[in-house]
């Protein structure tokens, strides 16, 4: 029987060392997500494996951030039928988690209470998916589940519970990430690397 974590990873190279993260975290796991989308026909049926997950949760739309969370969003709400729509990052800023994503105003008034899956391709620190629920509550939209290829360490499941989501994963790995001050690798004098 097919391992999901390997049949993920294999859409995407993975890289070890010391790398700076999109929230602000260090982490020792790198990931090319921009190869996630390289063979849709790969992708595919891991995207349907997902919209199954999140069927029972019975979303009105699929919301990813972009780029490859709202690649995913979209098969994923094309598999289950619903609408789709995405976020996409308004700013970077310093510090943990301050990167902000923003709905396009067009996507932002049809969402009034909808029911609302938000959908990444990989979920570390969870930046992306917090920033789209920072952008979906004012819009009126009513997350219902949070879905992700690959769920890494246990934070994602934290970032789930404190929305009070439920988290579904195609799959899951261990992984840790650091806030810069406690990270071990920098202690040791070990530089980041450019991703």
């Amino acid at each position: 029987m097919p391992n999901p974590q390997d049949d993920v990873l294999a859409l995407m190279s993975a890289r070890t060392g010391h790398f700076p993260l999109e929230s602000g975290h260090h982490g020792e796991l790198w990931l090319e997500l921009d190869a996630l989308c390289w063979d849709p026909s790969a992708l595919e049926p891991l995207a349907h494996r997902l919209a199954d997950l999140i069927r029972p949760h019975a979303p009105d739309v699929v919301c990813g951030p972009l780029v490859g969370g709202a690649f995913l969003a979209q098969l994923v709400a094309a598999r289950l039928g619903v609408r789709f729509c995405h976020t996409e990052r308004a700013s970077t800023g310093d510090g943990l988690y301050a990167a902000t994503y923003r709905l396009p105003d067009a996507l932002a008034t049809r969402l009034i209470g909808l029911r609302v899956a938000i959908v990444d391709d990989v979920v570390n620190a969870g930046s992306a998916v917090r920033a789209t629920l920072a952008a979906l509550t004012p819009a009126g939209a009513l997350p219902v589940a949070l879905g992700a290829l690959l769920a890494l360490g246990t934070t994602p499941a934290a970032v789930a519970a404190s929305a009070g989501l439920p988290l579904e994963a195609v799959a899951t790995r261990e992984n840790e990430i650091w806030e810069p001050g406690r990270c071990p690798r920098c202690a040791h004098g070990e530089p980041l690397q450019t991703p």
